[in-house]
């Protein structure tokens, strides 16, 4: 079942964005789904029926992510105080409790195609727990803002301009149920996107357990 909006075309995800640059990296906060079996299934079959159709760049398992919260590019961000903003992260998240998520419906967006996450406002805590963590470390007026920030999981990236009825028309084709999951840790990683895929490394973990 897919969201009701559908844009009428799509647009190559992958130009660079301020900042952004050929080996160029950055620090930032993602939630990350390497122990979701269920999660990934979802995936793979949303995936299996959008395969065949031309324009996307499918997101290996792997890498299926939900962006929270940037810092700064690597070459602007001290070591140090990456440890100190994974340190506050800890203090400040350490009685958070787990956050149960949903996740199912699908949507066509201009330069991907997403899976929604609900509820859509549970993650806020986590959220204002990590750019409170930088605050306490860089100072509120150097967090990064993000416009209208809605949780949710890509699967695949636009990778040409062209129309995006085909892709809503696959998924359609597609027989799933929402996954129910629990999100318990957060994660401090170095981000690249310079072959039509986001990777990173892990800095911090900062699990929450109420």
């Amino acid at each position: 079942m897919s969201g009701n909006y559908l844009p009428a075309r799509m647009r190559d995800h992958w130009w660079w964005r301020p900042g952004w640059r050929a080996g160029r990296s950055m620090y930032t906060w993602h939630v990350t789904f390497e122990d979701q079996p269920g999660l990934h299934d979802l995936v793979k079959g949303y995936q299996k029926v959008l395969a065949p159709l031309p324009g996307l760049d499918v997101i290996p398992i792997r890498w299926l992510h939900l962006t929270m919260q940037g810092i700064g590019f690597t070459d602007e961000v001290a070591p140090q105080e990456v440890a100190d903003i994974a340190e506050a992260a800890r203090k400040r998240l350490a009685t958070c409790q787990p956050v149960p998520l949903s996740l199912g419906s699908t949507q066509v967006d201009p330069e991907a195609i997403l899976l929604h996450v609900s509820p859509s406002g549970a993650l806020n805590p986590v959220r204002d727990g990590v750019r409170a963590a930088i605050a306490d470390v860089r100072g509120r007026s150097r967090v990064p803002e993000t416009e209208d920030w809605t949780p949710h999981v890509s699967i695949a990236y636009s990778n040409s301009d062209g129309p995006a009825a085909p892709y809503a028309k696959a998924l359609s084709t597609a027989t799933s149920a929402p996954v129910d999951l629990t999100v318990s840790a957060v994660n401090l990683i170095e981000l690249s996107r310079d072959t039509h895929l986001y990777q990173w490394t892990t800095k911090a973990e900062v699990p929450f357990f109420g």
